[in-house]
């Protein structure tokens, strides 16, 4: 790291990385600028020119937003070190995490054509692999990855008819968690199909909700508000645990994420926690995004305190002990019976004096209290009134284990953010019938002109 003295306006730190040309997708060398309050990725291709992209803006601080980890390469890698990161994936000996979270993608159908998609899922996609290849590929994921939890995907999962019978499936494999990344349309609309995937071993559901319908009608094309509360009310009728998912873009709905937070809270025990994603930029996007076109992760912290009155605090908000520190935060709070939030996470420490520890120990406690928290709670009838000196202590930890509420955010990362340090600390991975395992954000890569990387390549 270089730098010149603080407190002046050409305050400057520099920390050398890596990452790929928006434009050629070529590795190239990298830096993190940090200037003021504000974090860039800057870097150059010989044939395409220089590239710069804002990654953190604000507090907390760049700096001080840190978790050490000693590198867990996997246990089984599946490919071989030869081109270099990010073109051996799959997973190659020189990735630093295990896996957490599997997604298995079972169709690249959807009944939505939103503009803001990780599969692009509205451009002519291919025949729904049959029952047996996805079989085959839920098999090799947990040879691969071991028990971890499992995320069926797509393009949207409920087109297939068949689904019930693919979530059995993963269900008898051994995965953890087994959750259903969905946009909701088919549960909110036939009834009984949330209890039929409930009864076929679904335990999570990972429901897309942007907010109000003034945000739906800009990223999903139409209003669905009314649409998702369905959705919500049946996987909880059902004893799903829900997870609401919005992708955060400025202008359109990040002045909603307190109303996000608030209804999530209403909705408790049933709905398990919020996941905040800003949006990334997958496709075609011939002009460079702006600085404009994005939200940084220390922002969505910052307006979650402002627009819940200080009820969740930027201060409770903590790096990751699973994925590289720049990649998420999280904290967990008690849901009252007013409604109201009380912290059970405790307040981010102000030095970065942690001793670093094996990722992979990182990721088997991830996987677990993902498991524990993103399912629904058990069904238990309501608890006797307790006496006593510790009656009101009792009564707290009661409710701490059912009404418990996860409030994370998690910042993928596009051809113009992506960090190859970061990249090989991913522990969400895709799972691939030739490569085995490729990291979330270098399977959904594209380059400007909407060239993939991965996703769709022989």
């Amino acid at each position: 790291m270089t730098s010149t003295p603080p407190h002046t306006p050409e305050a400057r730190e520099s920390v050398r990385t890596r990452s790929v040309c928006p434009v050629c997708l070529a590795p190239i060398p990298a830096r993190l600028e940090t200037e003021c309050d504000a974090t860039r990725l800057v870097k150059a291709c010989p044939e395409h020119g220089q590239f710069t992209a804002v990654i953190w803006r604000g507090e907390p601080a760049f700096a001080g937003w840190t978790r050490p980890k000693i590198p867990s390469p996997p246990a089984r890698p599946h490919t071989a070190v030869d081109k270099g990161c990010p073109m051996d994936c799959g997973l190659c000996p020189e990735h630093g995490q295990r896996t957490c979270t599997v997604l298995v993608e079972v169709t690249e159908r959807c009944n939505l054509g939103c503009p803001v998609c990780f599969a692009r899922s509205g451009e002519a996609p291919a025949p729904d692999p049959p029952l047996a290849e996805v079989s085959d590929l839920l098999t090799m994921a947990f040879e691969l990855a071991g028990p971890c939890n499992l995320q069926i995907s797509g393009g949207e999962p409920t087109v297939r008819d068949d689904l019930p019978h693919i979530v059995s499936v993963a269900r008898a494999a051994g995965f953890s968690l087994v959750q259903l990344n969905t946009n909701g349309l088919r549960l909110a609309d036939e009834p009984g199909y949330a209890k039929r995937l409930r009864r076929a071993g679904l335990d999570s559901a990972f429901l897309q909700f942007d907010g109000h319908d003034d945000a739906n009608e800009r990223l999903r094309g139409r209003p669905l508000y009314r649409t998702k509360l369905a959705a919500i009310e049946a996987l909880i009728e059902a004893g799903v645990g829900v997870v609401l998912v919005p992708t955060v873009r400025p202008g359109v709905n990040d002045g909603q994420l307190g109303d996000i937070l608030r209804l999530a809270a209403s909705l408790s025990p049933g709905v398990r926690g919020v996941h905040f994603q800003p949006v990334s930029y997958f496709g075609r996007y011939p002009e460079p995004p702006s600085d404009a076109d994005r939200i940084t992760l220390p922002e969505i912290m910052r307006a979650l305190e402002k627009q819940t009155g200080g009820m969740v605090r930027a201060d409770r908000f903590t790096p990751p002990g699973c994925e590289h520190h720049l990649c998420s935060f999280s904290a967990k709070y008690l849901v009252r019976k007013d409604g109201s939030l009380h912290p059970l996470t405790p307040r981010r420490e102000a030095c970065s004096c942690r001793a670093p520890e094996p990722a992979a120990e990182g990721a088997a406690r991830a996987t677990a209290e993902v498991a524990r928290q993103w399912a629904a709670p058990p069904k238990d009838s309501r608890p006797a009134e307790k006496t006593g000196p510790f009656a009101e202590l009792d009564a707290f930890l009661e409710r701490a284990r059912s009404h418990a509420l996860s409030v994370s955010g998690m910042a993928f990362q596009d051809a113009w953010t992506l960090d190859l340090e970061r990249l090989r600390g991913c522990c969400i991975h895709v799972a691939d019938a030739r490569r085995g395992l490729v990291p979330f954000c270098a399977y959904n890569l594209t380059s400007a002109s909407g060239r993939p990387l991965y996703r769709g390549v022989p």
